[in-house]
């Protein structure tokens, strides 16, 4: 099969823009593409947070850059708004996946309602979005469809694996889509980051282990251009996993992790 052509993404659409790792993502974008090249829709449930990214890649040269305030949760919604996205952007070039929450995994254990709105955000609205996306670059035989997910869907741990679930099912769901559309020129990435210093996991202890938005969004782009199926953040982690995967259940059940 001759290989796939690179995207050049000029018009992206970034779905949780207000996220560390979104953010420093659309700066990289903006520093790869050329000051006056690059438009951006940016979606987000906080429009004073959405105004005061869309006015960061405003002074560092975007060409345009459309604000959409939405609660992504409210699927109905969604349809619309990536319609008003194309609409705005002439054409979708990339499309940024970036929204999720950590959740209380001891809280959840308790109540299956706190589980249910894990995956719920994590999950089920970002497989309608990934849907309609997905969709639209095949109909148009190019795109790059990139979506963040977590080292922590790999493999269920007692720590956090109501999280996890979310984040399997939706590496599961991406890999899918890539088995499907691919072949018809769509690039579909999958990100698994580690942890990253964000508002997110700031009430976790920094570790040697956590990596800055702005080495993750360099990443990012970095697999975009290259490419790339899958790429783990930083690069390490797709050891640091391998060794997870590889530990015997029997073993495993027993650990602490």
């Amino acid at each position: 099969m001759a290989k796939q052509p690179v995207i050049d993404p000029k018009r992206i659409v970034i779905l949780g823009a207000t996220s560390a790792i979104a953010q420093a993502t659309a700066r990289r974008l903006l520093e790869k593409g050329g000051a006056g090249e690059v438009s951006f829709f940016l979606v987000a449930r906080d429009p004073y947070k959405l105004d005061a990214v869309a006015n960061d890649l405003r002074t560092r040269g975007a060409r345009a850059v459309t604000s959409y305030a939405m609660d992504l949760d409210n699927t109905e919604a969604h349809a619309e708004m990536l319609s008003s996205a194309a609409f705005a952007l002439g054409m979708i070039d990339m499309a940024l996946v970036a929204y999720g929450v950590l959740g209380n995994q001891r809280a959840a254990e308790m109540d299956p309602r706190l589980a249910e709105a894990v995956y719920r955000t994590n999950f089920l609205s970002p497989a309608s979005l990934i849907t309609w996306l997905a969709n639209y670059f095949e109909g148009h035989s190019r795109g790059c469809l990139a979506v963040i997910s977590s080292v922590a869907g790999d493999r269920g741990r007692q720590s956090n694996y109501v999280y996890g679930a979310s984040k399997a099912a939706l590496n599961v769901l991406v890999d899918g889509l890539r088995n499907r559309i691919d072949r018809t020129g769509v690039q579909v990435l999958l990100i698994k980051p580690g942890f990253v210093a964000t508002p997110m996991t700031a009430h976790l202890p920094r570790g040697p282990l956590f990596a800055e938005p702005r080495a993750i969004g360099a990443g990012i782009v970095r697999a975009v251009e290259n490419r790339r199926d899958t790429v783990y953040l930083p690069g390490f982690w797709r050891v640091v996993m391998f060794m997870v995967k590889s530990v015997p259940g029997f073993l495993f059940k027993n650990l602490n992790m």
